[in-house]
């Protein structure tokens, strides 16, 4: 990659960080400055972006789980909003022909209908880029959008297939025996350590899955989500996923400034844009809204699953392009698209910065589209008798919990977002309750009054200053204390309202010589140390 762009991107990407938006926004911005430079992004950044789609789709594999896509509130949603979305959009762009707009009128209905189904798509890139800063992948909310983006995915695949008259060859059905490598694969996997081997591993696999499905004539993205679920569930899973982080969002890099590079738009194309971000994009986002509410979702899942899907997608932009190829549309919608994506990316990455804040705000507005019926799948949450909770059960988390556990019994009691990991600690007999403490409905529905302590050990310093107000909100009394990765992190956490912070990588070392000293206390008592 150029050093300009490198430069560039670095200028922009931290200038929206000071601005506390995320830094996706900038790397778009600088896509159109390098273009407005005159400098064109050719194979090298087309092979980057590729790379970190690539990449992207392989973690989305290794931390999917397969039931959530046999969600009614998943599949349904998917398929009624792309059937009922493709059909609005239709309605509206034949109305200009029919009051003698020229250039519109010229759209026959199957051009129209090309058009509305590319819109119809929401990014997987933006959506989880998104909620991974946010550290709510596994959240309901984030594996729900997660979820109808697969479905759309597999219909932008399937379509793709068809059009494009590249059929899968017949060598294609060996496809069908890779589950059988499965074990081999995973032990491999086990095998690879925790450093470069297993990144390699990862880049492999990814690399490598996407490279068969082309050569049997499919996607390599499709192979590169397949392969990764092939190795989802596994202990190291979440680790090759957390190992290959760092590359993948530099790969992404690519994509976004490749957004903005290859643009040339004429004030035409960027009125239609702006009609499609300002008209068209608000209705997609209600209609998404209405039908996941209709699911008996509560409805600040419903609303964030929303949020994250509020945009439109590189692959619609792709079905654009191939109906262009086609015939079927003008060229030129190619062009409108791409400028209406990079408008909905900088709008919902400003919107999504402040999601929680602005449900906060439209929260009783919002509850009028709650169903009558209890939301599916909902129990109440209930602390029994615990005067201490750890909000968080990750590895921190945990740890805090046992410890806490070992000192108090059953006055303790954890939280977390992620039923997968609550039903594992329910296992082992731990008292863990499903809830998610960046949700206000949350701490109105839970009884605190007895909670003398709450531990927030969660992955973003942003979910924690959220959780604080709510629990100010909420009325809380008791103390807080929370855990940060930085002193920066820990100013902030204190100005907040936290009244106790712990530094899990500078004081690691302090609770590592303690614990060697409880161990080895009255056991090796003649321990001398020598000078």
């Amino acid at each position: 990659m150029d050093p300009l762009w490198l430069l560039i991107a670095l200028i922009l990407g931290f200038a929206s960080q000071q601005l506390r938006l995320p830094p996706l926004v900038g790397f778009l911005c600088a896509g159109f400055a390098l273009h407005a430079l005159g400098i064109e992004g050719g194979d090298a950044l087309q092979k980057f972006a590729d790379l970190g789609v690539t990449l992207l789709l392989f973690t989305i594999g290794l931390k999917l789980r397969l039931r959530n896509l046999l969600a009614p509130e998943v599949w349904g949603t998917a398929s009624a909003h792309m059937v009922l979305l493709i059909v609005i959009i239709t309605g509206l762009l034949l109305i200009p022909g029919l009051i003698g707009i020229a250039w519109l009128g010229s759209m026959d209905w199957q051009a129209a209908a090309v058009v509305a189904f590319a819109l119809s798509f929401s990014s997987t890139v933006f959506a989880v880029k998104i909620l991974e800063d946010r550290g709510e992948m596994k959240a309901r909310h984030g594996q729900i959008a997660i979820g109808i983006l697969i479905i759309q995915d597999i219909i932008a695949v399937v379509f793709l297939t068809l059009a494009t008259d590249k059929s899968p060859t017949l060598w294609a059905i060996a496809l069908l025996g890779l589950p059988f490598l499965r074990p081999l694969l995973n032990h491999f996997m086990e095998r690879s350590g925790h450093g470069e081997v297993l990144v390699l591993f990862g880049m492999f696999m990814a690399i490598g899955g996407g490279e068969l499905f082309e050569l049997v004539g499919m996607k390599a993205d499709l192979g590169a989500l397949i392969i990764g679920i092939m190795l989802s569930g596994q202990r190291k899973s979440g680790e090759l996923s957390r190992a290959l982080l760092s590359f993948k969002d530099l790969f992404l890099i690519g994509f976004f400034l490749s957004i903005g590079i290859n643009a040339l738009p004429t004030m035409s194309d960027i009125l239609i844009a702006v009609a499609l971000v300002l008209f068209v994009l608000p209705l997609k986002t209600a209609l998404f809204f209405l039908i996941l509410a209709r699911f008996r979702l509560r409805v600040r899942t419903a609303y964030l699953s929303t949020a994250s899907l509020a945009n439109y997608s590189e692959f619609g932009l792709i079905v654009a392009a191939v109906g262009a190829g086609a015939g079927w549309i003008d060229q030129q919608w190619v062009m409108i698209i791409a400028i209406a994506l990079s408008f909905s990316f900088v709008i919902g990455s400003i919107v999504n910065a402040r999601a929680h804040s602005l449900y906060a705000s439209i929260e009783s507005y919002l509850h009028r589209f709650e169903t009558e019926e209890p939301p599916a799948n909902y129990v109440k949450p209930d602390l029994g008798d615990a005067e201490i909770i750890v909000v968080g059960m990750g590895r921190v988390g945990s740890g805090a919990y046992l410890a806490m556990r070992g000192h108090y019994g059953d006055k303790v009691c954890g939280i977390d977002a992620d039923s997968d990991k609550v039903a594992s600690h329910q296992k082992s007999g731990h008292q863990v309750i499903l809830g998610d403490a960046e949700n206000i409905d949350f701490w109105h529905d839970v009884d605190i009054s007895k909670v003398r302590l709450i531990m927030l050990a969660m992955p973003s310093l942003k979910d924690m200053q959220q959780a604080v107000k709510f629990l100010k909100d909420a009325d809380y009394k008791g103390r807080i204390a929370a855990v940060a990765k930085y002193d920066d992190d820990r100013i902030k956490l204190e100005e907040a309202g936290v009244h106790a912070s712990f530094n899990f990588y500078a004081e690691a070392g302090a609770g590592f010589a303690e614990h060697v000293s409880q161990q080895l206390d009255g056991k090796e008592s003649n321990i001398s140390v020598k000078s």
